[in-house]
């Protein structure tokens, strides 16, 4: 096994991680969101993540402007994401949330296709429809047309493309992981304050005293470090090293870990369809990392046939 190699399954690892973060990011939202409302819980959580990043916007000055430019969409996107995310959350069952977002693999190989020019393998075209018939057994075989399920379901879209932005932004290498995430951090601290002042002033409200809310202030450090420091460079940092697809496959497990974290947190009770169909999900993501991992191997063998 040579170094690239090990390296690959590191950060596969590393996102197996981030999938388990992001499933117990659901309920702790849905906790949250019980003492603080949406726009003024994504300011103070991203806003913090920004002042603990601000010096790695240093890496800034030495990328292009179509580099900054794209940086700057991939805050966007990110903005996007987490006001579609967090309201759905709080319009819909933590658990049903995590399993909506899993459409996320299903639809990054095709906006990887249509943006990227990557044609998905077939394993993965594969490991794509394993993954949303799981979704369907999790959800019972239908999902019930709520504001909150449609918002999640939006959520996980601007997902796939926010995957595929970041992989373009950052193939030079010029353009740090952390730089990034510090960006996105701010993009969508300062939109959601923007957001609360202008339009929505009942989501700007004095924060929470740290005495009797013990549990609150715990989860916003816990969304920080946790949830946004942590994933998020995992997750860009993967993204410059690895294909979108790969990487919204790898994190197909997240619904399972959300759904785990649901029912031990918020005593939600799933169905055995339901789990078995978050079986299928890992399943899937295992099979097309197989896959790739074969076809590196192939690869290799053929560099030292060469060599």
């Amino acid at each position: 096994m040579n170094v690239l190699t090990r390296s690959s399954r590191t950060v596969d690892l590393l996102l197996v991680a981030v999938a388990l973060i992001w499933g117990t990011s659901y309920g702790v939202v849905k906790g949250a969101l019980l003492v603080y409302p949406v726009l003024g819980l994504l300011a103070l959580r991203f806003g913090i993540t920004f002042v603990l990043l601000s010096p790695a916007l240093r890496g800034l000055r030495h990328v292009t402007w179509r580099e900054q430019i794209g940086v700057l969409l991939a805050g966007i996107l990110l903005l996007g994401i987490f006001l579609a995310e967090t309201f759905g959350v709080s319009l819909t069952n933590a658990s049903n949330a995590a399993f909506l977002i899993s459409l996320c693999v299903v639809l990054t190989p095709l906006v990887e296709w249509a943006w990227l020019k990557r044609a998905p393998r077939p394993v993965e075209w594969v490991a794509a429809g394993v993954s949303l018939l799981g979704a369907l057994l999790l959800t019972g075989g239908h999902v019930a047309a709520s504001p909150g399920d449609l918002l999640v379901v939006l959520a996980a879209l601007l997902r796939a493309l926010a995957t595929c932005a970041v992989k373009r932004v950052m193939k030079s290498g010029a353009v740090p992981a952390l730089t990034v995430t510090a960006v996105q951090s701010a993009v969508v601290s300062i939109g959601c304050a923007a957001l609360a002042v202008t339009v929505a002033p009942d989501q700007w409200q004095p924060l929470p005293h740290w005495q009797g809310h013990g549990v609150f202030w715990g989860s916003v450090i816990y969304l920080v470090a946790g949830c946004t420091l942590f994933a998020f460079f995992v997750q860009n940092y993967a993204v410059s090293r690895s294909s979108p697809t790969r990487v919204a496959l790898l994190m197909g497990s997240e619904p399972v870990f959300g759904a785990l974290f649901a029912c031990v947190w918020l005593g939600e009770r799933l169905s055995l369809p339901a789990w078995i169909g978050g079986m299928l999900i890992v399943a899937a993501s295992l099979v097309a990392l197989k896959g790739e991992r074969e076809d590196e191997a192939q690869i290799e063998g053929r560099d030292a046939v060469k060599a």
